[in-house]
């Protein structure tokens, strides 16, 4: 079976699903993963599909016309005093492009209240087909592979799954063979990117990385490698934001960058971790 790839939004931030679409079908890309639950973010545009008619009819021809298929939406956050029917319609909308997933994370310290909220958004996610998958990011508070686990096996969901970023798992300083204790079913898809090994000491520089200058695979120090082999074969969804080279090469050619960079990166490495 063939390795399959999605573009993730950040990777073209601010690219309107249409554009995007066509720009992963141009560059090969079997998926694409969007942002349709606006956050609110300095500068960010508002891509509530469910809210625009015109991009959500736009949004559809491009993935009839292309093939490319939705793999899973963002972000659903959980934070202090949220309410997760928020991300209903949202929910609601992926379903109907034919999505997979619903992409989660945890902002608040209040244990009992994000555990309370991560099982109600899966229950509120499953009569849709869609499952709620768990990125555990060094910035939340849910920063690493232990405490994302501990939700998991707490919520006890069918449909909750675990999402490891390449980025993330390593800035969390978390251990490679950690991955091969965790159940098979919980993993449906894997964020792909690189970094420097040399783990910044401030969240700032953390924060700017992860955000704005994240490496082509192959290109940094994380042991992509390694980790990916210790999951099974899942879609890969390149999440690669780099402000600067985004405006050198354009949306265009920095996604097939992207995904060039990560197939080359899987032929050089197939051998020794049996991809």
């Amino acid at each position: 079976m063939a390795r399959q790839f999605s573009l993730a939004y950040l990777t073209v931030l601010g690219c309107p699903p249409p554009e995007m679409t066509y720009i992963a079908a141009q560059a090969g890309y079997d998926y694409v993963s969007l942002r349709p639950i606006y956050m609110g973010l300095p500068g960010e545009p508002n891509y509530a599909l469910n809210e625009n008619k015109e991009l959500m009819r736009q949004t559809k021809t491009a993935l009839a016309e292309t093939g490319v298929k939705l793999h899973d939406i963002e972000l659903a956050r959980i934070h202090d005093g949220v309410d997760v029917k928020k991300y209903l319609p949202a929910m609601e909308m992926a379903a109907e492009l034919g999505g997979c997933a619903v992409l989660s994370s945890i902002w608040t310290p209040d244990r009992k209240f994000y555990i309370e909220k991560f099982a109600e958004l899966c229950d509120l996610a499953k009569p849709f087909g869609l499952t709620v998958d768990l990125e555990f990011v060094p910035i939340a508070s849910v920063f690493d592979l232990k405490g994302a686990i501990d939700v998991l096996r707490t919520v006890q969901r069918e449909n909750a799954g675990l999402m490891v970023d390449t980025h993330h798992f390593h800035r969390s300083r978390d251990k490679i063979e950690e991955l091969e204790a965790v159940p098979r079913g919980w993993f449906h898809f894997a964020h792909l990117c690189d970094a420097p090994a040399e783990i910044p000491a401030s969240k700032e520089e953390m924060t700017r990385i992860l955000r704005e200058a994240r490496l082509y695979v192959g290109e940094g120090g994380i042991d992509v490698a390694g980790i990916l082999g210790r999951l099974p074969e899942v879609p890969y969804s390149i999440e690669l934001p780099h402000v600067a080279r985004v405006k050198e090469f354009g949306y265009a050619e920095h996604a097939r960058r992207c995904l060039q960079s990560a197939k080359d990166y899987f032929a050089a490495h197939s051998r020794e971790q049996n991809f």
